[in-house]
């Protein structure tokens, strides 16, 4: 089936009892046992399966091209997941640019456990390579990256990461399923912060991991069962509700932000674009070699510093001020300040999520911000 078409039917059999289209909440954490001690429908508790997450994750496998998948509490609870797949003394690989929270993981929680990392630029398979010791056990994938959208050939790095027996983990969450499939390009696990565009409406956390092999699904669903952070049947009903419309979000959203790149590019307040999409992206071309589409996604730099990037987006009137991404709603946050100290993001960058406003509504708020 086309994405389109499995997007709507993934995960929503009919119910045979009541023949309902939509599927139905299943709220309870517990079951009951046969005589004989057994279950029959194959549930035993609520932390350890539920017939809605069942759905849903039977959905994300199914969408992503995998064998399973495991919903978790939020995106981050579904990288620690991963993470928690290595042993001390081993080593990772992640992007220099890449979603902050990610990065202080690494740092603050794992190196407590004796894990060891190291950051490159993945544009740059040469460093990439220098990096790989002979303890490296997973490469870390997010492309386009957060926030300055630098975009990385998943199928060489994947190869790259097989060739020293390590497995290679895609953050596809900016891309989503729509855009980009990282297991057929030869990843071994995908991780998404279904909170975002999977949702859909800003109005739920989640997460989720989907491997390629069966081999795979074993360790992350004892580490999904003792570790506890799950979502509940009702957000997994949410993103069961949002799935449907997720290729037609995403193909508005990813119009609407090509238009907004090729003003920005030609706006004389405008330092930088960063959006895959723009010929001129030294991603550019293997983005259009893996990615079926550009995404909702883009930042840019504002001339001057951060007191001119903070004053841009107080100006604006539609597109609203607040962190996340991939809702109906178009949000702008200048991202140094959210990440921290720590941030190696530029001063003047703003990050700019799009929305389903209409473009020239867009275009023309951004026009009133940033005089020329």
């Amino acid at each position: 089936m086309k994405l389109e078409t499995l997007a709507v039917h993934a995960g929503r059999a009919v119910e045979p009892d009541s023949q309902a289209i939509t599927p139905s909440i299943t709220l309870s954490t517990t079951f009951v046992r046969a005589e004989d001690g057994s279950y029959p429908a194959g549930y035993v508790y609520g932390r350890s399966g539920n017939p809605t997450r069942g759905r849903w994750e039977e959905a994300m496998a199914q969408l992503e091209g995998g064998a399973a998948a495991f919903a978790f509490a939020s995106g981050q609870a579904a990288a620690a997941a991963i993470f928690q797949l290595l042993k001390t003394g081993d080593h990772l690989i992640l992007p220099d640019d890449l979603y902050h929270g990610v990065r202080y993981l690494t740092q603050d929680v794992l190196a407590r456990w004796g894990l060891h990392s190291t950051f490159v630029d993945m544009g740059n398979l040469t460093q990439l390579a220098q990096a790989i010791r002979p303890q490296t056990r997973l490469i870390w994938v997010e492309t386009p990256s957060n926030p300055l959208l630098k975009v990385a050939d998943i199928a060489a790095i994947a190869q790259m990461a097989h060739e020293v027996g390590a497995m290679c983990a895609v953050d596809n969450t900016w891309a989503t399923p729509i855009w980009q499939r990282p297991l057929t390009l030869g990843a071994d696990l995908v991780m998404h912060s279904t909170t975002k565009y999977l949702g859909g409406h800003s109005d739920l956390l989640g997460g989720c991991v989907v491997v390629r092999d069966a081999a795979a699904a074993e360790p992350l669903a004892t580490i999904q069962k003792l570790s506890g952070a799950v979502p509940s049947p009702f957000d997994c009903w949410l993103l069961l509700r949002s799935l449907p419309t997720l290729p037609y979000r995403v193909q508005a959203q990813t119009a609407a932000a090509q238009a907004i790149a090729a003003f920005l590019q030609q706006h004389p307040q405008v330092e930088w674009v960063h959006y895959p999409g723009l010929p001129d992206h030294p991603g550019h071309e293997v983005a259009a070699r893996q990615m079926a589409g550009f995404g909702g996604m883009l930042s840019f730099q504002v001339r001057g510093g951060e007191a001119e990037a903070m004053a841009a987006a107080a100006k604006l009137k539609l597109i609203s001020r607040a962190t996340s991404l991939g809702g109906v709603e178009s949000l702008i946050e200048h991202r140094a300040s959210v990440e921290g100290p720590a941030t190696t993001t530029p001063p003047n960058l703003l990050r700019f999520s799009v929305g389903l406003e209409h473009q020239d509504d867009l275009l023309e708020d951004l026009a009133q911000a940033l005089p020329s």
